[in-house]
């Protein structure tokens, strides 16, 4: 007669109780240390391509990007709060960070915390981080701009908006004729080098211009009004210009005029076939919620329009701004973009950006009485020549001389968008090291100026008030 188990034995039951937990336990681990014990006396061959543990390795390295991201965010927290009292905008305070945790400042006092902190092979990754985030901020940008504003007085301000763009431009490229041999990268051209001054000078910050102009209450003002367009426009026109010293820079001259022709084909095609398209799909979502799955289109557009423009042979950010630009101001998907985007770009990214700026950036290069001349001469030429001509074509659109020097102070605030374009011509070999510390010093110090010049002109109050 066959044995049968009771219910309390049925084998379902036999893990139940602390005992049985016990056994099972001790007969793993008794299980495993006879596994190590017969493995202690074995030998394992030698793979012919083993290669021996990297102490530099992936967790390294994101080991120190995360640690560089940690002190810039924090540090540029704190100085952006510090400035912030003082009237100036935080970017300021960001910029700075970067600048201090590089081979300015902590190099110089604490070379070994600077090594820790950034070795040199970490600085790619770290570019490679900069870059997305600002090939994001590029496209929020973009969404910023408003035809609206473009369009309020649009003859006015695209004139004003141009003076204030072509006056700086020649300046900048007749400055290139006295830095060029100095001060341009080895084997630049000078055409690519008088262009690219010209570019970098003339350019205005809108998106400081717009928190400047926030911060103080002036944005629905009719200077401030005037202002956002003229900025906005000068962006488009900044943006254009760049792609095409970039194609020229890059390509030889024969192959020069066929990158802008592509280029020019890519915004006709994104302007003429993309965006009705884009705009007929995003009506879709004026009722119904937007999904992950729309959310990601509009990324894959993104970086799709990006890697187009690089590939064409302009910059990677010029086809994110230019995605961000054909997409309707007021839609859905614009507001949750800017939303949802921004904080992660503007506080997470973007640092990544400023501490590339900072790595690069190498102020000790500026020695002596005749460089410091320089970079003071820069400083001048660019606010004079960015001033001169934006108050020029106010007064002559009949705008009084207190809104007209008020125009031109805000006109010359240049911060990010100025890194922006010193970094495309460093990563293009068109500036050297030099040249470049000098241009972050033009970008810092111009837009330092704006908040205090201002006030003097009793236009507005600091924000600190």
């Amino acid at each position: 007669m066959g044995m049968t188990l009771s219910e309390d034995q049925a084998p379902g039951r036999l893990l139940n109780g602390p005992s049985a937990y016990a056994m099972m336990m001790t007969a793993a681990v008794a299980a495993f240390l006879f596994i190590d014990q017969t493995g202690s006396n074995l030998w394992a061959a030698e793979a012919p391509d083993a290669v021996a543990p990297n102490k530099s390795g992936p967790s390294h390295v994101l080991g120190h990007v995360l640690l560089t991201l940690i002190a810039v965010v924090a540090l540029g927290q704190v100085l952006g709060r510090l400035l912030r009292r003082f009237g100036q905008p935080p970017v300021i305070g960001e910029i700075l960070a970067g600048i201090m945790l590089g081979p300015s400042l902590l190099g110089r006092v604490w070379p070994d915390a600077s090594a820790f902190l950034t070795p040199p092979e970490v600085a790619p990754f770290i570019s490679v981080v900069a870059q997305l985030g600002v090939i994001l901020y590029m496209f929020l940008v973009g969404l910023e701009l408003n035809p609206a504003v473009l369009r309020e007085g649009a003859g006015r301000t695209l004139a004003i908006s141009h003076a204030s763009m072509a006056v700086p431009f020649v300046a900048g490229a007749g400055l290139g004729l006295f830095f060029y041999p100095e001060l341009a990268a080895s084997g630049a051209a000078f055409t690519s080098f008088a262009l690219f001054m010209g570019v970098a000078v003339s350019i205005t910050a809108f998106p400081v211009l717009a928190r400047i102009l926030s911060d103080r209450k002036m944005q629905t003002t009719s200077l401030g009004v005037t202002a956002l367009g003229a900025a906005a426009a000068g962006d488009v026109t900044a943006w254009c210009l760049l792609a095409f010293v970039i194609g020229i820079s890059r390509a030889a001259v024969g192959n020069a005029v066929w990158t802008l022709v592509m280029a020019i084909g890519f915004v006709a095609i994104m302007l003429v076939v993309v965006r009705p398209l884009l705009g007929r799909w995003l009506r879709r979502f004026d009722e119904a919620p937007l999904t992950p799955a729309a959310m990601a289109v509009v990324f894959v557009l993104v970086l799709a329009s990006a890697a187009a423009t690089d590939a064409i042979g302009v910059h990677a950010l010029f086809g994110a701004f230019l995605m961000g630009a054909i997409i309707p101001h007021d839609s859905k998907l614009a507001h949750a973009f800017g939303h949802k985007l921004e904080d992660v770009v503007t506080v997470l990214l973007l640092p990544a950006f400023f501490a590339s700026v900072g790595l690069r950036t190498q102020i000790g290069l500026i020695s002596g009485l005749e460089n410091w001349l320089i970079c003071g001469l820069i400083i001048l030429v660019a606010t004079a020549s960015k001033f001169g001509g934006t108050y020029a074509a106010a007064r002559l659109a009949g705008i009084d001389s207190k809104n007209a020097a008020g125009l031109g102070a805000l006109m010359n605030t240049r911060g990010l968008m100025e890194l922006i374009v010193l970094n495309v011509g460093l990563e293009m070999n068109v500036i050297s090291p030099t040249l470049f510390a000098m241009m972050v010093i033009m970008a810092l110090a111009t837009t330092a100026m704006t908040g205090p010049w201002l006030e003097w002109l009793g236009i507005a109050k600091s924000p600190a008030a």
